[in-house]
């Protein structure tokens, strides 16, 4: 794919829109874990997506024929909210976002068939150590919090491949509100068990409606539009600025500071990334 032409354009400026609004979303939403805890917060986020994508594309007109990558895309897409959620309760966005991206990283390096980019798996592991927590350290990382991150990572990955393999049987915003309802299915019941009658506090809906937009809708419909324009493996490329965003909005909104050192494994992440990228193109 040339490097400027029109579906690459459309795709970055998709992507950036997306992370903007994904991670000022999970910024806001950390301040609805003393009320509904991280279950509710995802029971929300995630049930009003779905409601919100199934009134727009009104994926029941578009059924597919082959369900088993959609499944696994929902369960995924499910599985990511929810971990991050209880992974950014117990440390910073921008460190939860840094340790998740290693999933995409993941995918764009394990893409890959060159052996220079071993320097960028480097890059990345070394990233990642700098962030792992001291246990000897009373203010160090959470190690729970880091294990979390981790895991929503591997299901970005999941989520990622899979969304790939479903945008390719529909489109794209079907697709998402297929997806986005098999994750509210999986999920959304656990967060009413959990947290019961807190959801239904009308004070808190409003702002479970936004984050449901500005963390699941939107941004996942335009990831989507960006994964049918270009390979996965490119898509975990150009995302390789997300935990910067996050850091950021997490700075912005929730007033939370990173040390130089974090600051230093943020970049290492993202240069991993970048470097794959450059690294791939040649």
């Amino acid at each position: 794919m040339p490097l400027l032409s029109r579906d690459f354009v459309i795709a970055i400026l998709c992507l950036l829109c997306a992370m903007v609004t994904i991670q000022s979303g999970a910024s806001i939403a950390k301040q609805l874990f003393p009320f509904v805890g991280p279950e509710g917060t995802t029971a929300y986020r995630l049930g009003f997506s779905a409601l919100i994508l199934c009134l727009v594309f009104k994926p029941w007109r578009h059924i597919p024929t082959n369900w088993r990558p959609l499944i696994v895309y929902g369960l995924c897409l499910g599985g990511m909210n929810i971990t991050f959620y209880y992974a950014i309760e117990r440390i910073p966005i921008g460190i939860g976002v840094a340790l998740e991206f290693t999933g995409p990283l993941a995918v764009a390096l394990f893409s890959s068939k060159r052996k220079r980019d071993y320097l960028w798996v480097a890059f990345a592991i070394l990233g990642i150590l700098l962030l792992l927590p001291d246990l000897g350290d009373v203010n160090g990382l959470d190690p729970v919090g880091v294990a979390l991150a981790l895991v929503a990572g591997a299901c970005w990955a999941g989520y990622i491949l899979y969304g790939k393999r479903s945008g390719n049987e529909s489109s794209g915003g079907v697709t998402v509100a297929i997806g986005m309802t098999v994750a509210a299915l999986a999920i959304v019941p656990f967060g009413v068990v959990s947290q019961g009658a807190a959801l239904l506090d009308w004070s808190l809906i409003p702002l479970g409606i936004a984050i449901g937009l500005l963390s699941s809708a939107l941004p996942y419909s335009l990831e989507m539009v960006a994964l049918r324009k270009m390979p996965a493996q490119g898509f975990s490329i150009l995302m390789s600025v997300e935990p910067a965003v996050a850091a950021l909005a997490g700075f912005l909104i929730l007033g939370e500071l990173l040390t130089v050192w974090q600051w230093l494994a943020i970049f290492m992440v993202i240069t991993a990334s970048v470097g794959s990228s450059v690294s791939s193109k040649e």
